[in-house]
């Protein structure tokens, strides 16, 4: 499940970096990350929306839980930094 979602949201954001994670270790409350470049100057809905709709459309009844975070490259470096 968590390679389908990544390569769901790359191939709707092919620039994309993609890290999904199973934290429960149930397969059912994923969350991911999404760092790209197409983000940049686009609200957060937007960000979201850019991610969630390709996932809605190939996992309308099977995905239960998804926490998304979007960040721009820089956004990414500057919430990465010590």
């Amino acid at each position: 499940m968590q390679e389908k979602i990544k390569q769901i949201i790359l191939e709707a954001i092919p620039d994309a970096t993609v890290i999904v994670e199973d934290p429960m270790q149930d397969g059912q409350h994923l969350q991911a990350v999404v760092i790209s470049p197409s983000f940049d100057g686009v609200p957060l809905v937007k960000q979201h929306r850019m991610v969630m709709t390709p996932l809605n459309d190939a996992f309308s009844n099977s995905l239960h839980a998804l926490a998304l975070k979007t960040y721009t490259p820089e956004k990414w470096d500057n919430q990465s930094a010590p």
